[in-house]
């Protein structure tokens, strides 16, 4: 009989693990009764998929290539949602009509495989997952279905032309069980999704949702359009909204416990030819709880950045358009600048994410509290550095100038297109030329741009144009990358989003430069004489580094032949 390696011998033999971390790990485990797997990545001794292929090694079980896997819909459901998330696993096919092929974490869990057996009556054969691939694999496949089976039951117990005219007079089947769950599931589909934003929209045969993953609306959803009018009001009554008004846009937030976590939401409403259309802005505090290291900044930007958060006084600028991570990046600057010396106070509209320790104001216009009183508010309440959600108008341009030539650091975004620009967009405000050269300390211009999926990207030569575009001779050979689409990354060939920046320091040529009135080539000119790096050359350098791809970088910045 052949004797089974442990697991733990598999990784201390392989070099992922030392014999003095093998040797803590076990008296853990003998304290807290987890599966040793589970607390050497718990511990951070190991990550999921060192587990994954010391497993392999021990069981001489394959582990899934999602790749090149075709998962059958209808095999998927031959188990129930309760049961695949209970067990983390997932079928994935029909190996034979007697044989079916699941994805599980843990294949050494009996009672979930006898489980298994028994639910589906047929042979089971187990392939190694982690649990962020099985888990992505049941949301993505059991939400779709459960929304199906919602909507079909709100049909059957709802006579759904008695909602058309929604009032607080049928409350209870607003609150009906049916479309409470749809909703959620909506909303839950949408946060394990990593969705930015949710849109529910009314046509006139069909409600259609999408969600915006890495910046991409992607279509998750068709429902009846006959439960319109019952998911806007459900959504209406969690957000405190008015039912009966749709004839004015509202606005509202909610505040939901998904996967033990408590997410914000702003809700938008907004009311369109076919009824009330819906977009939902997730606002999960994990997107800001990032670490400077995170953020993208190169070896060559990382120095400049702590050099800006360390200033005395002067203005600290993020900027970009909608959506390019300027909220998050000023939230990790300023947490890192959270100490118990410094009074800090922030004034924003909205408070995206609370900071502890930190004085955060939120914008009220109808009651008169706006950008400039509150700037002008937190300057009598001691501050040493002021954070202002984003600079709109010459007003509040003007505090925080004269905020910061008085000795306080100020953080704020604008919308421009690069650094250079931002010079300018202040000028073109009102700001006399003078003040913006001795009150500006450094700008951060930055954008988001889509990862290409590591599964299944697809190398390629490109072609003249292309080579050109990347500032490579045509006659040189190189490989790049470009999208195909897996189950992995939902067919798009992208996972995840990086930031990429260009930083520009203020120094003594620049502010001359201000002072005299340059204009925008020139200071471009000068700032890349300075050393700033171009966005377009950051991207350049991830196309070639297989990061990303040369369509995803236009999509975001442009390229130029010089």
């Amino acid at each position: 009989m052949r004797s089974v390696k442990r697991i733990g011998d598999i990784l201390v033999s392989s070099g992922k693990l030392t014999e003095e971390q093998l040797t803590e790990a076990i008296k853990l485990q003998q304290a807290k009764k987890n599966k040793l797997g589970e607390l050497l990545v718990e511990e951070g001794y190991v990550d999921e998929d060192d587990i994954i292929e010391a497993l392999k090694q021990q069981l001489g079980i394959s582990r899934v290539d999602f790749e090149n896997t075709f998962v059958d819909k209808e095999a998927v459901k031959s188990i129930p949602y309760v049961l695949a998330k209970k067990h983390v696993t997932v079928p994935l096919f029909y190996d034979t009509m007697d044989n079916l092929v699941v994805a599980i974490n843990d294949p050494l869990d009996i009672i979930a495989l006898d489980n298994l057996r028994l639910v589906t009556k047929k042979h089971i054969i187990p392939l190694i997952a982690t649990k962020r691939e099985i888990i992505d694999l049941i949301e993505r496949f059991y939400n779709t279905d459960d929304a199906a089976r919602a909507v079909e039951e709100f049909n059957r117990s709802q006579s759904l032309e008695e909602l058309d005219q929604t009032t607080a007079d049928n409350m209870e089947q607003i609150n009906n069980a049916p479309v409470v769950r749809l909703v959620n599931n909506i909303i839950e589909t949408g946060v394990r999704s990593k969705a930015s934003d949710i849109h529910i929209e009314p046509f006139a045969d069909r409600i259609r949702v999408r969600m915006r993953v890495d910046g991409v609306l992607l279509e998750m959803m068709k429902l009846d359009v006959r439960t319109h009018n019952a998911i806007v009001s459900r959504i209406k009554i969690i957000s405190d909204l008015n039912i009966a008004e749709r004839r004015i846009p509202q606005d509202g937030a909610i505040v939901m416990r998904i996967d033990n976590r408590d997410i914000d939401f702003r809700v938008s409403i907004l009311p369109t030819i076919y009824g009330e259309k819906v977009v939902i802005r997730i606002l999960d505090q994990a997107q800001f709880q990032m670490r400077m290291s995170d953020l993208g900044f190169t070896e060559k930007e990382m120095p400049m950045i702590q050099d800006f958060i360390s200033a005395p006084y002067g203005i600290i600028l993020v900027t970009g358009p909608t959506g390019s991570g300027k909220s998050t990046t000023l939230y990790t600057l300023i947490r890192n600048l959270n100490t118990m010396t410094d009074n800090i106070v922030t004034v924003e509209d909205p408070v995206e994410y609370k900071l502890d320790g930190i004085n955060q104001v939120q914008v009220n216009v109808k009651a008169g509290l706006t950008f400039v009183s509150g700037l002008r508010s937190i300057l009598r309440q001691d501050p040493d550095i002021i954070m202002i959600g984003e600079i709109r108008d010459v007003e509040t341009a003007e505090i925080a100038i004269r905020s910061s030539i008085t000795g306080h650091l100020v953080f704020s975004t604008i919308h421009t297109n690069d650094a250079a620009s931002t010079i300018s967009r202040l000028v073109d405000m009102g700001i006399p030329p003078y003040l913006v050269s001795s009150s500006l300390y450094g700008i951060i211009s930055q954008r988001l741009i889509r990862k290409l999926c590591v599964k299944c990207k697809e190398e390629y030569e490109p072609n003249d144009h292309e080579k050109k575009m990347l500032g490579v001779d045509p006659g040189e050979k190189i490989i790049i990358f470009k999208p195909k689409g897996c189950i992995a990354c939902n067919n798009t060939g992208y996972k995840g989003r990086m930031g990429i920046h260009e930083v520009l320091k203020i120094n003594r040529n620049m502010r001359e430069m201000i002072t005299t009135g340059a204009t925008y080539d020139q200071l471009l000119d000068q700032a890349k004489a300075d050393g700033m790096i171009p966005l377009m050359e950051n991207a350049r350098d991830l196309i070639l580094q297989g990061v990303t791809s040369i369509e995803e970088t236009l999509e975001i910045t442009f390229f130029t032949s010089e």
